[in-house]
């Protein structure tokens, strides 16, 4: 038997005054949380006032204090690199996404012996198959499909459109190579995040199953005063993002698209769209999902049908537009033209601006996804991970690199628009839908913003939701609801540029806490997976017993 120090939610820190509380006795080794309820999540009094008698504990005490003017500081000076005006600007969520791909993410996927990538063929038939539609087997909430397109929700999103665009502007064709490989690599990430958020995952006073990286920070590293300042940190960023890039940014756009293709009045937007997520999010985890599962695969399947379209009408122009973007992946220095465009680009700045917007994208390492994964009726942790690992495939490989190429073969990249400067962002993405499809891209565009924009309010709204009941009790989720509907008007009726620069970091700093504790919890999600091994096995001969007495 062994003495724990006790730890409490920060609510209940705050209010005390941080006195020490006595320890609590656990048995044996294995760490059990002190509260049944989503306030079972733990951080140390120390880190909210300093002892009497000893100095302030530093970073985490002035990061209470003066949280928000530190913020406003960090988007100053990141201004420029995060709008993406200079180019040559590293910007803060570039280089965690970038050192988070070349370090963290590699040991993972070294650790678990490449099994995502061995096994992603078997997860997309898993995902695609009835199985995965039906709450069949363990604990859970929704089914594993509807937890998919609820993570999907919040994945896919404006980035898909805008980011990509972003992305070879300022890197060139050979950025969406990089981002691919970014994918490649978010599989491991992804799915490691999500089996442990399903593993470690408990229901809350309300019945709801709760779960995510905060949950499993706590409930899986022994040190716990580590755990539990990771998990108050990944849960304040989450609100943060959530309120912001989640909530208010995507209004923002919504609220654009609208005015500039239909003359749509911004207060009526941000009426409509506060009013349509309060009525979805009231329903909680089962009707976000519910209606995840039909907007999320109708909103992509019509925008893959545009840009199909869109890539038979450039078809001859198509492999010289792929062979252009793999030469500038790799080549130090060169001049774009002809399919891809006109421009100048190097490998080193593609691989910079891949990587970030294919990370910025797909959101593997970041946590959010584990969020609704722990909400999947599954009987595997395993199983889950793999299941919700296939959305970085659809949303990176599938959507942005139809968006990619639709620009890359239209030969609309380095177009100049009136005022000389280089058309990007949406307007460039609509004007390569323009050139097969006419004014009905353009429309088409704004209407994939749309969709695309509002599933985004749904998948994030659940994941801030999760994270603020974790800081302050299931009792603050009526208010934490009605702030979004408001923030969601808010964006809709305001200029948003500091939000949007506010919002890129925390989402930046959300991949910070998140990292750490995948890599701690490497050695547990590697057992996972090769425990689900024989399972896989089993499947696959079950299917080619099949394929064989269906063949005589």
């Amino acid at each position: 038997m062994g003495w724990r120090n006790t730890f409490e939610p920060a609510s209940r820190a705050l209010a005390s005054g941080g006195r020490r509380a006595r320890p609590t006795r656990v048995k044996g080794s294995e760490w059990r949380p002190l509260h049944t309820t989503a306030q079972f999540w733990v951080v140390p009094r120390s880190l909210f006032r300093p002892e009497a008698g000893k100095p302030a504990s530093g970073f985490f005490y002035s990061f209470l204090q003066k949280g928000v003017i530190g913020m406003e500081v960090l988007a100053t000076k990141f201004d420029a690199a995060v709008v993406g005006r200079n180019n040559r600007a590293v910007t803060l969520h570039g280089m965690v996404h970038a050192l988070r791909d070349l370090g963290g993410v590699t040991f993972l996927t070294l650790r678990t012996r490449f099994l995502p990538w061995r096994n992603l063929g078997w997860a997309l038939k898993s995902v695609l198959g009835r199985d995965s539609r039906a709450k069949a087997g363990g604990a859970g909430d929704v089914s594993p499909f509807s937890a998919l397109m609820t993570t999907l929700a919040a994945t896919i999103g404006t980035g898909n459109i805008v980011g990509v665009a972003t992305a070879l502007v300022a890197g060139g064709p050979g950025a969406l190579v990089w981002m691919e490989i970014s994918a490649l690599f978010g599989l491991s990430s992804k799915c490691a995040e999500c089996l442990l958020a399903v593993k470690y995952r408990q229901r809350d006073a309300g019945g709801e199953m709760r779960g995510g990286p905060m949950y499993t920070m706590c409930a899986a590293l022994r040190w716990k005063r580590l755990g539990g300042a990771l998990a108050f940190l990944f849960a304040l960023f989450t609100v943060l993002a959530s309120l912001g890039m989640g909530d208010m940014a995507q209004a923002n756009s919504i609220a654009g698209a609208l005015a500039d293709s239909f003359s749509v009045p911004a207060r009526t937007t941000g009426v409509a769209v506060a009013l349509l997520a309060l009525v979805v999010i009231l329903g909680g985890i089962r009707r976000i999902a519910g209606v995840c599962s039909v907007v999320v695969p109708l909103m992509a399947v019509l925008y893959l049908l545009a840009g199909t379209a869109v890539l038979l009408g450039h078809l001859s122009a198509l492999p010289g537009a792929v062979a252009e973007m793999f030469r500038l992946a790799f080549s130090p220095a060169a001049a774009a033209g002809g399919a891809a465009g006109t421009m100048t680009a190097s490998a080193l700045n593609a691989a910079r601006w891949g990587i970030a917007r294919g990370c910025f994208s797909h959101e593997a390492g970041m946590g959010s996804a584990a969020i609704p994964a722990a909400s999947a009726a599954t009987d595997s942790p395993a199983r889950q991970g793999y299941v919700n690992m296939t959305g970085v495939f659809f949303d990176t490989t599938v959507i942005c690199t139809v968006t990619g190429l639709c620009i890359c073969a239209s030969g609309v990249l380095g177009t100049a628009d009136a005022s000389g400067a280089q058309v990007n962002g949406v307007a460039l993405t609509a004007l390569a839908f323009k050139t097969v499809l006419g004014p009905l891209g353009g429309l088409l565009v704004s209407l994939g913003i749309v969709l695309f924009a509002f599933s985004t309010i749904l998948g994030w709204e659940f994941c801030g939701e999760t994270a603020f009941a974790f800081l302050f009790g299931r009792r603050a989720i009526p208010l934490y609801r009605i702030l979004f509907a408001l923030a969601a008007f808010l964006g809709a009726t305001q200029s948003l540029e500091v939000v949007w620069n506010l919002s890129d970091i925390f989402n930046a700093l959300m991949a910070v806490p998140n990292l750490i504790s995948l890599l701690l919890l490497s050695g547990t999600a590697a057992r996972e997976l090769e425990a689900f091994q024989p399972e896989i096995r089993r499947g696959r001969r079950l299917r080619q017993r099949r394929a064989v007495r269906r063949a005589l």
